[in-house]
């Protein structure tokens, strides 16, 4: 069998890749080890980038539909138990909260669309449901990629179905590995990992109870946390999930219920569905791809989930690496698109690997300051517990605000983007600058019409004009027509964005980030190697 791309692994990562390969017209095919999606709820956070991403391919309201509801806020309150007291709270928008936001802040300061808080459990069923319906995408849950040989035309792939043990191969011009930490693909290609491994012992326990006269005793929150560990409200109504800390790794064999009890301070009624320990790792690949074979998602890179950065960077992967091979696959795309993915998103990769462990050490500062004065009864307990509130406060919680990473990420240093001597380029982790320097990501604003500007774009290239000069837009023309490149001119008769957008005149790519801007173009040359150099050409801009 042919197809032009496979891809192991039918996780989020997988299922996006696969989603965003379809909608730009390519075949291919997921295998994925286990029979069903998911039972362990992995992540708890969609981001507002990873949202934009899903909302190009048409899925945001069958995921919002499998969310918390939208009226819930993701507020983040640190407590001595529930049969104690509540030290501070960081309060964030719900999601209704979050689109008011945007709507009246239309200054491109602001994400499309709001985060989205869901367990990986709802999340993958309705990818799964998603990939299932598309004609271009063929599904192999209970089948393993267990090895692979490449040459210089493509990429033989060894198939085992888990059922009965037959093997089959399978001949593709390009493979991803979207299978996770232990990545066969990656073992295959003998990639190594750099960062810090089993950084912390944790246990995990996965539980449902309707007991939320106790588990929401101060009102909705999405996480609780304590030095005892991290409750999760799943959704808010019965299913939670406790992350307990081991910081001297001495683990043992603990009984879940004892885990519960000791961080809610009191016993509850409850049905443990998964429980086991697992260690964190910060560590990213030493290469994202080799030959033809590209890896993604926690094949590429794996974090504390602080910050929630695992999936989220997965999805950024995904829609990055899908693109880049559809170009290639259709023919107008080149070999350079595959070293771009790399040159793109390891950056991308180490950069929220930094910030996860950043994040990761708040949480043990703040733990350092528990002490039994925070139950002391009278004005002593009062007067720790005021005082430890607020050096909690002063701290901070970087981890849910940290927009610079999820927003701000920029490919200054891509090779396919054309660069601008002495441009800024802004690095703030934590705000987000709204920017059009090549590479960044296109800001988002509502135009007069009320159309938001990124349903407006193209599923390739848009060259957003403002105001025209010299026939620019007429040379861009020319050239992707010459290339049958699927291009778009979009042209904004609104002046007052320029202050946003800086220059009249911006190339926008499929994955929404900018390739060139400027204010006009010399000729079709000059529009020529401009394309070039953005789909992987030899060239020089």
């Amino acid at each position: 069998m042919n197809i032009p791309v496979l891809i192991a692994g039918g996780g989020p990562v997988g299922m996006t890749t696969a989603l965003e390969l379809a909608r730009r017209g390519v075949r291919c095919m997921v295998v994925e080890r286990n029979d069903t999606t998911t039972r362990h709820p992995k992540m708890d956070i969609t981001n507002a980038r990873s949202m934009e991403l899903f909302r190009r391919i048409g899925i945001v309201p069958q995921l919002r539909a499998a969310a918390v509801a939208p009226d819930h806020p993701f507020d983040v309150s640190w407590i001595t138990s529930f049969a104690g007291h509540e030290l501070q709270r960081f309060r964030y928008a719900t999601v209704d909260q979050a689109y008011a936001r945007i709507q009246a802040h239309n200054d491109g300061s602001q994400p499309l669309e709001a985060p989205m808080r869901v367990s990986q459990v709802e999340i993958e069923p309705v990818l799964k449901r998603a990939i299932d319906e598309a004609p271009l995408i063929d599904v192999r849950f209970g089948v393993q990629m267990v090895d692979l040989v490449q040459d210089a035309q493509g990429v033989t792939v060894t198939l085992r179905h888990r059922a009965d043990d037959r093997v089959e191969t399978v001949r593709c011009a390009f493979l991803v590995g979207c299978d996770g930490g232990g990545s066969q693909v990656r073992r295959c290609l003998e990639i190594g990992l750099t960062g810090q491994e089993n950084v912390m012992q944790r246990f995990m326990t996965h539980f449902k109870s309707d007991a939320r006269e106790v588990l929401q005793r101060w009102g909705f929150a999405w996480h609780y946390q304590s030095v005892h560990g991290t409750l999760i409200a799943q959704n808010d109504k019965d299913t939670w999930t406790l992350h307990t800390r081991f910081p001297d790794s001495a683990l043992g064999s603990p009984d879940p219920s004892a885990l519960i009890r000791r961080f809610t301070g009191v016993d509850i009624p409850h049905q443990v569905l998964v429980a086991n320990a697992w260690v964190p790792h910060l560590v990213v690949a030493d290469q994202y791809r080799k030959g033809r074979v590209l890896i993604a998602g926690d094949a590429a890179h794996q974090y504390i989930p602080t910050g929630g950065y695992g999936m989220n960077t997965g999805i950024g992967d995904a829609c990055d690496v899908a693109w880049k091979l559809a170009a290639i696959v259709r023919g107008f795309g080149a070999e350079g698109l595959l070293h771009a993915y790399e040159a793109e998103r390891r950056p991308v990769g180490l950069r929220n690997c930094e910030g996860s462990g950043r994040h990761n050490q708040v949480r043990v500062q703040i733990g350092k300051l528990y002490d039994d004065r925070l139950e002391a009864p009278g004005a002593e307990g009062e007067s720790a517990r005021a005082q430890v509130g607020e050096q909690i406060r002063q701290i901070g919680n970087a981890e849910n605000e940290s927009f610079g990473i999820e927003l701000g990420y920029i490919y200054a240093d891509s090779p396919i983007v054309v660069p601008e001597a002495g441009a800024v380029v802004p690095l703030d982790t934590l705000a987000y600058v709204p920017t059009t320097v090549p590479g960044a990501r296109l800001p988002s604003v509502y135009l007069a019409n009320g159309a938001a500007l990124y349903d407006c774009l193209s599923d390739w290239f848009t060259l957003l004009v403002f105001s025209d000069a010299e026939g620019t837009a007429e040379h861009f023309e020319q050239a992707a027509r010459s290339r049958d490149l699927p291009f778009t001119v979009l042209r904004i008769d609104q002046p007052e964005l320029l202050k946003i957008y800086d220059a009249p005149l911006i190339l926008v790519r499929p994955d929404q980030h900018v390739v060139w801007r400027g204010r006009s173009i010399k000729d079709l040359a000059a529009a020529h190697r401009v394309f070039a150099r953005a789909l992987g050409w030899p060239t020089h801009v």
